[in-house]
């Protein structure tokens, strides 16, 4: 296990982000001289004396890195746009050329051999490394090839993403963006299974393989019509807001759990006229007249609406943190890593 950190150090072969997907192979490397276990290949170079030919590339990398990420070979061959079978026939392809064993393969997991994890993040530093410095090349950044996963709860991926897509799709024009829109349960989820590179969300009952990373703090609002009587107020109580026609969330909802925190001493004294399960849904609803409904205040438009506005909801102030959600101990990728900063480079409006 030694000799195989000590041949990754001394000059491994140059790779690409398993993540990012970059579709290159390069030659055999030809490497200073090791008398290693797996050598699969001696010749004598030009000084008689005798060096290793490693027969893996930048694609059985990217393999390995993409089965440890996805913790399957199928979500893995998913991940880099390729069957199951020709992913399979990489791993093995390096195993061989290595002569290791580096996955534990069972019919329902996955996992690293003691070899594989010593492996890793030799594997993973050399990915990254190569990935920043084509990065940091304009003409290579443009062209350059793969995907990134986000997942945002819909209210901040109608205010978030817009426009960091749009910023990151100029730098990256060829990189395919995912969005998961989900509820907050669904965004941890899929930030903690790998699903997604990182989240957009809020603050509440995390799991404990997750940390929160605040941007900024928001209340809640009421969303109302301009015709609507409330429409006028400078604030609103809640109290006074349930005496009218309302639309709430279901008890999915991260937005209703918090809710049913924060209003414990809040008398409601009639039921919703409708629930649904996502904060968009509910500003779509009231537009059309159904009622109002309490938001939080990034939901709303940003721009003066010509139907919607909001009121300050008080007695009490309700305040919502939304910030980045990250598996903890996990390093991004870097084109994940450069979606994250535009998004921490967002002009967050007060809320």
């Amino acid at each position: 296990m030694a000799e195989l950190n000590r041949l990754l150090l001394q000059g491994g072969c140059p790779v690409s982000n398993g993540r990012q997907g970059y579709q290159r192979s390069l030659a055999p490397v030809r490497m200073a001289p090791h008398r290693l276990p797996y050598d699969n290949a001696r010749h004598p170079d030009h000084f008689g004396l005798p060096t290793v030919i490693i027969n893996f590339d930048l694609n059985d990398l990217q393999a390995f890195r993409a089965v440890v990420d996805k913790g399957s070979f199928r979500g893995a061959a998913e991940a880099i746009r390729i069957s199951q079978p020709a992913l399979s026939r990489r791993i093995e392809k390096l195993e061989t050329a290595l002569d290791v064993k580096l996955f534990e393969r069972t019919t329902r997991r996955v996992s690293l051999t003691m070899v594989g994890r010593a492996f890793l993040p030799q594997v993973e530093r050399m990915l990254d490394d190569l990935d920043v410095a084509l990065m940091g090349i304009s003409n290579v950044a443009s062209t350059r090839m793969g995907n990134v996963t986000i997942a945002c709860v819909p209210s901040t991926a109608y205010y978030f993403m817009p426009h960091v897509i749009s910023e990151f799709h100029k730098l990256y024009p060829k990189i395919r963006l995912r969005v998961l829109d989900a509820s907050a349960g669904e965004v941890c989820n899929a930030v903690e299974s790998g699903e997604a590179d990182f989240g957009v969300s809020f603050s509440g009952s995390l799991a404990d393989e997750v940390e929160f990373e605040l941007l900024l703090q928001e209340r809640y609002v009421l969303a109302c019509r301009r015709d609507h009587p409330l429409a006028q107020r400078d604030s609103v109580t809640w109290v006074e807001a349930y005496e009218h026609d309302y639309i709430t969330v279901d008890k999915t909802s991260g937005n209703r759990f918090l809710l049913d925190q924060a209003l414990r001493g809040v008398r409601v004294k009639k039921p919703s006229i409708c629930e649904t399960h996502h904060v968009t849904t509910m500003i779509g609803l009231v537009e059309a007249g159904l009622g109002v409904a309490m938001v939080p205040s990034i939901a709303m438009p940003a721009i003066e609406h010509p139907i919607l506005v909001s009121v300050p909801l008080v007695e009490p102030q309700v305040m919502r943190n939304v910030g980045l959600i990250k598996r903890r101990g996990r390093t991004l990728p870097p084109a994940a890593l450069e979606l994250e900063r535009l998004v921490r480079e967002m002009p967050f409006r007060s809320a």
